[in-house]
């Protein structure tokens, strides 16, 4: 089947370009899930005409704030503005579901106490554990970006496709496992050549691009340095609202 991926948002953490914070959208048809969450995320579900409800799973990759921050907004609007009434499933680091209900009560005090009228289940990756996580089958792959959980890029297989997503990380071998034969490789390019700890920067991505095997290669979360080197660049870029189709 056809899989369609949209970027609603592909910025850093810090906004670099206009570009809002990480939320990619896949509609494989008989499911829908998010690949991370950011803070502005309900905002581009909006904007592009994503009916929340229809999100069957979100899939975090770690646990910063540009990644999982819309969690206590999405949970919210499901329960007062979109009434939802199908399970969730949430699937992320150790202590996912605590850090969200942190989140949620600095956020909005008293919201995760009120019992929702949909379940939500929340799941815990396993290095290299594949996991069944609402109908999709994921293998999560630890990497190297500290977060206060184990940060994981994913590996998810759907309708005969398989998306790879780095989430943040500095280079590290477990890339290649994730990204080995995916039709699309969904990776974090934060600076151009400049090295920084637990980011990756294009020139290193590169050198590596063979020993991926991925078909396809779409970098993002994108800092101001890399973003001002775009007409240097030469693979795919994400844009906020762009889709590809599988």
């Amino acid at each position: 089947g056809k899989v369609s991926v949209q970027f609603l948002r592909c910025g850093d953490a810090f906004g670099s370009g206009g570009r809002l914070q990480t939320c990619t959208y896949v509609n494989a048809g008989a499911i829908q899930f998010f690949l991370d969450c950011g803070a502005s995320s309900m905002s581009a579900a909006k904007r592009w005409g994503i009916n929340p409800n229809s999100v069957n799973a979100i899939l975090l990759t770690h646990l910063h704030g540009d990644h999982f921050g819309g969690l206590p907004f999405f949970i919210l609007d499901a329960q007062l503005v979109s009434k939802r009434t199908q399970p969730l499933s949430v699937a992320g680091p150790t202590g996912t579901e605590a850090r969200i209900r942190s989140a949620q009560e600095v956020l909005f005090p008293g919201s995760s106490q009120v019992q929702q009228r949909y379940s939500i289940d929340y799941f815990e990756w396993i290095d290299g554990r594949r996991t069944q996580v609402a109908g999709l089958m994921v293998t999560p792959y630890q990497v190297v970006h500290a977060s206060g959980a184990p940060p994981y890029a994913l590996r998810i297989e759907c309708e005969g496709k398989v998306i790879a997503y780095s989430g943040d990380t500095e280079w590290t071998d477990a890339l290649i496992s994730v990204a080995h034969g995916a039709d699309l490789f969904i990776c974090e390019a934060y600076c151009f050549d400049k090295q920084m700890k637990y980011h990756l920067d294009y020139r290193t991505l590169i050198a590596h691009r063979d020993a991926l095997g991925c078909k396809r290669l779409m970098l993002t979360h994108m800092s101001d340095d890399l973003l001002r080197r775009l007409e240097d660049v030469e693979v795919e870029y994400a844009e906020d609202g762009k889709r590809v189709i599988l």
